[in-house]
Order: C-alpha cells, then sequence, then structure tokens
C-alpha cells in the first residue's frame, strides 16, 4: 500500500526530475571556469546554462511551494517545513566552508572580517542578495529570492490575497520592463559598515517580527505583521539587490509566481486560457534580455522544459532522474565547494592536459552525486522528517482560527 506521502511524491516525480536536470545545468556552468575555460566563453554567448538551471528551478518552486500552504492551510506547518528544507544543508555548506579555510582557501570577501554581524544576520535570514552583501558561496545569491518568494507568499496568505498569483506575475514582469536601467541596486545597505549594520537591523526586526506576528493574535495583528514582512521584501527587491540586478530579480519572483499560476490550471482551479496571461512573463525576458542570446535563449529553454515536464507528467520515468531531483539541493550547494579544491589544486587550468582534466571532471562528478546521496540520506532526509513531524504537533496543538479559515477560501 502507498502511503499520501509517497503517492505525492510519485505524481511529482517529473518535477524531481527537471529539478535534477537544472542543478547538473548549474554545475556544467560552474565547472567551465576551472576545468574547461578554453570554451567557457563561446558556449555562454550561444546559451547560459546557470540562468536555465535557476530559472528551472525557480519555475518548480512557484508550482510546488503555495501548493504546500494552501494544501495545509497552516502558515506555521509552511515555515517549520521549509526551515528543515533548508537549514540543515545551509549547515553542513558553512562546515564545508571552514574546511576549506582549514585547508588554505582565502576566498571569503574582507567584510566577514570588518562586518561579521551584518554578513551573519545576513546569512541567517537567507536575504544577504537583498541587502547587498557578498554571498560565502557563489550559489547562495538564489536563495535570497527564495526566500522573498516564501515572505511574500505568506503575507498574501495572511491578507487573504495568495489566489492573486496571475496579477503577482504579470506585476512583477511589469515592473521588471519598466524599471529596467531605472531602479537602483544599492540604494539602502551600500556604504560604510554602519550603514550597512543599521539597515540590517532594522530589515532582520521588520522581516522576523512581521513573520511572528502573522502566526499568532488577532487578524488586525496578523495583517499588520504581513504587510510589514511583504513590504520590506518589495522594497529590497525594488533598490537593493546586489546580485544579478534589480530587473533580473523582478523577473525571477515573476517567473516563480507564473509557476503557481501553472499549478493553477493544472489543477483546475482556473482556465488555461486565464493562464496563458503568464506568457508574457518569458516574452519581457526575451525583451530585457534582446541583446544578449545566451540569456534569452536560456530562459526560453527553461520554459520549454518546464512545459515537456507537464507534458510527461503522469509517464513513469526512469529512476535515476527522480533521485537526481531529492538530491539536487545538495549537488547545488555543495558543487561549488568541490571546484574551489579543484581551483587550488591547478590554479592554471589550461596548463594541465584536457585528458586530465576530463577525467577530474568525470571524478568530480562522481563524488558530487555520492556525498549529496550521503547527505540527502542523513542530513535531508532526517531533517525533513523530523519537520514533519513537528508540522503534526504544531497542527494537533494549534486549531485552525475562524478568521484563518475564511483567509484560506482567498
Amino acid at each position: 500500500m502507498i502511503t499520501d506521502q509517497a503517492g505525492r511524491r510519485g505524481r511529482l516525480a517529473w518535477l524531481d526530475a527537471i529539478r535534477g536536470f537544472a542543478a547538473l545545468a548549474v554545475v556544467f556552468e560552474h565547472v567551465l571556469s576551472p576545468l574547461l575555460p578554453e570554451i567557457r566563453f563561446p558556449f555562454k554567448e550561444t546559451f547560459e546554462p546557470g540562468w536555465y538551471g535557476v530559472m528551472v528551478f525557480f519555475l518548480v518552486s512557484g508550482y510546488i511551494v503555495p501548493a504546500s500552504l494552501e494544501r495545509r492551510g497552516d502558515l506555521r506547518a509552511f515555515w517549520i517545513s521549509r526551515a528543515f528544507r533548508l537549514y540543515p544543508m545551509l549547515g553542513v555548506c558553512a562546515v564545508g566552508v571552514a574546511l576549506l579555510i582549514a585547508a588554505g582557501w582565502d576566498g571569503l570577501h574582507p567584510w566577514w572580517g570588518s562586518r561579521p554581524l551584518s554578513l551573519t544576520l545576513g546569512h541567517l535570514t537567507m536575504l544577504q542578495d537583498l541587502l547587498y552583501m557578498p554571498n560565502t558561496v557563489n550559489v547562495m545569491w538564489t536563495l535570497s529570492y527564495e526566500m522573498a518568494f516564501y515572505l511574500l507568499l505568506g503575507s498574501m496568505y495572511t491578507l487573504g490575497v495568495n489566489r492573486a498569483s496571475r496579477t503577482a506575475a504579470l506585476g512583477f514582469a511589469v515592473a521588471a520592463v519598466l524599471g529596467a536601467g531605472v531602479l537602483p541596486t544599492k540604494l539602502l545597505s551600500y556604504g560604510d559598515g554602519t550603514r550597512m549594520l543599521t539597515v540590517t537591523l532594522t530589515v532582520v526586526a521588520l522581516v522576523v517580527v512581521g513573520t511572528a506576528m502573522t502566526l499568532m493574535g488577532p487578524l488586525a495583528v496578523r495583517r499588520a505583521g504581513a504587510v510589514a514582512a511583504g513590504g520590506t521584501v518589495l522594497v529590497l527587491l525594488a533598490v537593493n539587490q546586489e546580485y544579478p540586478g534589480t530587473w533580473q530579480g523582478l523577473l525571477i519572483l515573476a517567473t516563480m509566481f507564473s509557476g503557481t499560476v501553472l499549478y493553477r490550471a493544472e489543477q483546475g482551479e482556473i482556465t488555461w486560457a486565464r493562464a496563458g496571461w503568464v506568457l508574457l512573463v518569458p516574452a519581457a525576458g526575451i525583451w530585457l534580455t534582446r541583446d544578449t542570446p545566451g540569456l534569452w535563449l536560456a530562459l526560453v529553454a527553461a520554459w520549454l522544459t518546464f512545459a515537456v515536464g507537464m507534458a510527461l507528467r503522469d509517464r513513469e520515468l526512469p529512476r535515476v532522474l527522480p533521485w537526481l531531483g531529492l538530491v539536487s539541493y545538495s549537488v547545488y550547494l555543495l558543487h561549488p565547494l568541490l571546484l574551489k579544491v579543484v581551483q587550488m589544486t591547478w590554479p592554471e587550468p589550461l596548463a594541465v592536459p584536457l585528458g586530465a582534466r576530463l577525467v577530474a571532471l568525470v571524478g568530480l562528478v562522481g563524488a558530487l552525486l555520492g556525498i549529496s546521496a550521503l547527505t540527502w540520506r542523513f542530513v535531508e532526509a532526517p531533517a525533513q522528517r523530523l519537520g514533519r513531524r513537528l508540522v503534526r504537533g504544531s497542527s494537533a496543538a494549534v486549531p485552525p482560527r475562524p478568521a484563518e479559515d475564511a483567509l484560506r477560501q482567498g
């Protein structure tokens, strides 16, 4: 007999498959510089594998994350599950960085010495990229947009507008087009250490306290908390991003909400005709990247990959593909650390024979998949099981309020 959890996992195998494929695309992006620098620029001029991979990730998150919130109808459970999904591997990643430093890596940004409190708070909230801070590991920038999405979802749910996914998607796309080249990227926290710390403390207070308010008290208090947390995120998205830039960040949020719209159409909550409006989102992306073929082609490929995945969602897939999706978060976070080892070993890759580099590439991918399998088994899976137990305890201990029932109807 298949459990509900196993049944849901089986039905979502296509999502795991394309997520795993996207993770490998990001790995390929970052492999080019230390192992295949001779093809890096020619390849990226034609196709940006990293941009492709992260856009697939964002479509997948947009498709499934709001569904998990609305299915449970429990904001506490949502935050517990997200915390136990993301933070354990961030801890593993931090240990990996510490090991690299012990081995002689000197790649930490100097601000870790001069602004340790600001950067620590930024990384703990996963908002470092929206606070104009350097990422400890380069791929962590995407987590800031994931967190922004979660905070906006929680705020929209509390305010009862969580069903307005299409409006959010189109609104962010329009903002990206109109704001391209106009909105600043470092209005708030760029400057000396005191300024960054002041902005960081203010943002953390507004986001943390605002989110806590959405979980308790009367409806007016929860709505005030939603406005504080969600409004803070919108301000950061508009004027204070570090990487990749303001319009790109707004386009990312538009893409994530587009994934939600596609989920609603697939579930029959809205018609496909209404959902079709979100095709304006990739159209906006193509317009914004029209002078960079590698970017717009990667964007189109990401949407086509998601469309193919949806078309094959009822097909049985080779087991290795969903498995890659299961370990994709570990693959994504840990591969830069292994590549740092390669760079420390071969600081001048072109001086190394191509054959040796290709052998190293095969070995690196094998080691990465092996380590990721271990972290999935001994870190991610146990943490997620613990999160589910805490969710069940939280749901049993805190019965839904009548006001929350009304909000769930959207």
